[in-house]
């Protein structure tokens, strides 16, 4: 029987997180199989990994939500990280992902296993007119809603995001949007998710994402987003001060934190910490 673990990653104590589902396999397994346990597990994504060398220390892995393959998942690699170190024992594992290399370290802590993540490069550019307007007309923002401290941008770290800097919390609180419409838009647009947040101050933000893409109207936690999002303020000069927090899944009710770390180097990866929560 294959042994699938379920985990909430970004948890906030013993609340909160975006739960995921990780197989540690033998060998690849099929696509269309993978695809189907994703499906059956039913969270925005699900983890399929299996060693590289004989040291387990280097492993392939590929990302499933219940309705697509995801190039590059931060909860689920969180997750994977935990099981890994819960597993196989604590320290660094390099990820070969569709796309790129990653790695995640995994260690010890009075609370548990926390698992921090190096993405992918990241990079960030200006919206077109036309993606900046379709994606307003989904949420039935206008421009006036935005945080002119931020220009709207579409951002990468190993998948891609769209991201709104609001103006208001109680914006961002009512943030609402046609599931059907958003995966069509996301589909066009090629994206993953698209990320509304909130400036708390420069370095607290609270976000939340629509992966619409993925069959999900909301990810309590997105990894990936956040280590985009860290790229694209290191673009804009923004006062980070080499660390922020984002706060996410608050106006869901599972609050989850999100530790992410940088350099000035434009484009290198950046560092996404979290910690973990067993689910039955």
């Amino acid at each position: 029987m294959m042994n699938i673990q379920k985990l909430a990653a970004f948890s906030n104590g013993e609340e909160g997180g975006n739960p995921a589902g990780v197989v540690l396999l033998d060998a690849a397994l099929d696509e269309a199989l993978m695809a189907r346990i994703a499906g059956e597990v039913g969270y925005s994504e699900t983890a399929f990994a299996y060693p590289l060398n004989s040291a387990a220390d280097k492993w392939r892995v590929r990302y499933f939500s219940p309705e697509s393959e995801v190039p590059f998942c931060g909860h689920a690699t969180i997750a994977l990280g935990a099981v890994l170190g819960k597993d196989i024992g604590v320290g660094n594992y390099n990820l070969e992902i569709n796309d790129a290399s990653i790695s995640v370290l995994a260690e010890q802590t009075p609370r548990g296993i926390s698992a921090a993540l190096t993405s992918p490069a990241t990079k960030s550019r200006t919206l077109t007119n036309y993606e900046l307007a379709s994606v307003l007309a989904l949420f039935s923002l206008q421009a006036t809603d935005l945080d002119d401290r931020l220009a709207p941008a579409w951002i990468h770290a190993g998948s891609n995001h769209v991201v709104l800097p609001l103006k208001s919390r109680q914006t961002l609180a009512q943030m609402h949007y046609d599931l059907a419409a958003g995966k069509a838009l996301m589909a066009e647009l090629e994206l993953v998710t698209v990320m509304l947040v909130f400036i708390e101050n420069d370095t607290l933000f609270i976000a939340r994402n629509a992966f619409a893409s993925g069959g999900v109207l909301e990810d309590p936690a997105t990894g990936a987003a956040a280590a985009a999002f860290a790229g694209y303020l290191r673009d804009q000069h923004w006062p980070h001060n080499g660390s922020f927090i984002i706060k996410q899944g608050e106006d869901m009710g599972a609050p989850s934190l999100i530790h992410v770390s940088l350099t000035d180097e434009a484009g290198s990866p950046v560092h996404v910490t979290g910690t973990t929560r067993a689910l039955a």
